[in-house]
């Protein structure tokens, strides 16, 4: 935004900020859509005396306080933002300053960090790997000008992200994708159309195979990290969330839970089932040609947009599998022509296993690794896991290989110790 927008949008009066309405007419129309309460142009009297006190003390404190109120840069604009903030707290003005400060205490250390630009050292992992088992991305923009993110809950394999990545980690990782990438795609919205003031994503939350079994406390912690940091330091940047393909299970609660949220949060979710009904439900806010071709759109399928925006280098194929092992176990792969292909394993088993990978079809008895150690150090879950390569070179396709894991520990342990292997296809040359 240039200097003179930023100026303009800063001079909004009140008339202006209010809005043509009368009070009635004002409480009719929020009535109806509850979307609009606190918004420029629809605020009271009240709000704009809080708006304009929280302004006044936005510029003469500036520096950390000032940028965290505008999280995504001044091209979000004044009114923009600090009504964001402001909503956040019901036009509080002591609980607004009161988040403001926690948000920007929270901030230190990921603004010192210029909050992650690289989300494979934010992660410890390839990004390709840590989405491969909790599959999230952008993917379009709404109507309105909105990103669309879809988080694939139902998909979520939580034994197979402790493999590869910590807590701690993933919540570097998601100051990334607010910052650098929803960030940027907000920006780039902006520079498209100066008109564009959503400062808010659609969410698209597909439940679509999720069993009891996925919702384990560990996973309810990774989610809970998330909504903490979006909560605090990212307020009010919901536009819109559809919840499609929930399971009986889930649906049987929302009525409930529905009861429990603010009528103006509750407006904003919506559970659907049926695939037709999804479609109809997110061609009304997405066009078809924004809309993911695996979602009803005509848009690119959410697989491929991954792979081209997680995949770097030569990277061309990636498959993972979870090994349980207990005494032994083994993972096949085919590696196709023009393809070369590395493995690594990535782990927090202290037991260790011995890993050998081979020619799985046994003529030439070929190997390419021979009990090679993999063993995780540390008992300490906000340690990274380790990560053992075991393919010294890339090994060519044609090819069908085996990876064989032997325990290091006791046979007759009680559990089962994980293991994640990566078969990184690249492609040859």
């Amino acid at each position: 935004m240039s200097e003179s927008s930023e100026i303009a949008d800063s001079n909004w009066t009140t008339e202006q900020l209010m809005g043509p309405h009368n009070a009635a007419s004002l409480e009719a129309q929020i009535k109806a859509n509850p979307t609009l309460w606190g918004r420029p142009g629809y605020l009271t009297q009240i709000q704009v005396t809080v708006y304009f006190k929280f302004k006044e003390v936005v510029n003469l404190r500036g520096g950390d306080f000032k940028d965290t109120i505008y999280s995504f840069g001044i091209e979000e604009g004044e009114v923009y933002a600090l009504t964001r903030w402001l909503r956040a707290r019901k036009y509080d003005f002591d609980d607004v300053m009161q988040m403001v400060e926690e948000a920007t205490k929270s901030e230190v250390e990921p603004k010192s960090a210029n909050f992650y630009p690289d989300p494979a050292v934010a992660l410890g992992c390839p990004e390709a790997v840590y989405n491969a088992q909790y599959p999230q991305l952008y993917s379009g923009y709404a109507k309105n000008g909105s990103p669309v993110f879809f988080s694939k809950v139902g998909v979520i394999n939580i034994s197979a992200i402790e493999c590869v990545t910590t807590i701690p980690d993933i919540v570097k990782y998601h100051w990334y994708v607010m910052i650098h990438d929803f960030g940027r795609r907000l920006r780039e919205t902006k520079a498209r159309d100066p008109n564009f003031n959503r400062f808010e994503c659609v969410c698209v939350l597909d439940l679509a195979n999720l069993t009891m079994a996925q919702l384990t406390s560990r996973t309810m912690t990774l989610t809970k990290e998330q909504v903490a940091v979006d909560s605090l330091c990212f307020p009010e940047t919901l536009n819109k969330m559809f919840i499609i393909n929930s399971p009986r299970f889930f649906s049987a609660t929302w009525s409930i839970i529905k009861g429990w949220l603010d009528p103006r949060t509750a407006n904003k979710i919506e559970v659907l089932s049926g695939s037709k009904t999804c479609e109809n439900a997110l061609l009304d806010y997405v066009d078809i040609d924004q809309l993911p071709s695996d979602y009803g759109g005509k848009g690119p399928d959410t697989n491929d947009t991954m792979e081209k925006e997680g995949f770097t280098g030569s990277l061309k194929r990636l498959h993972t599998e979870v090994l349980f092992v207990r005494s032994s176990g083994s993972a096949t792969f085919d590696i196709y022509p023009g393809e070369e292909v590395e493995v690594s394993v990535h782990t927090r088993s202290m037991a260790g296993a011995k890993f050998t990978v081979s020619d799985a079809t046994n003529k030439a008895g070929k190997t390419w690794a021979v009990d090679v150690p993999v063993k995780h150090d540390s008992a300490d879950h906000a340690k990274l896991p380790s990560t053992v390569c075991l393919t010294t070179t890339r090994i060519k396709g044609p090819a069908s290989i085996k990876i064989k894991a032997e325990t290091m520990g006791s046979r007759f342990a009680p559990s089962s110790s994980s293991y994640l292997i990566a078969f990184s296809a690249h492609w040859q040359g």
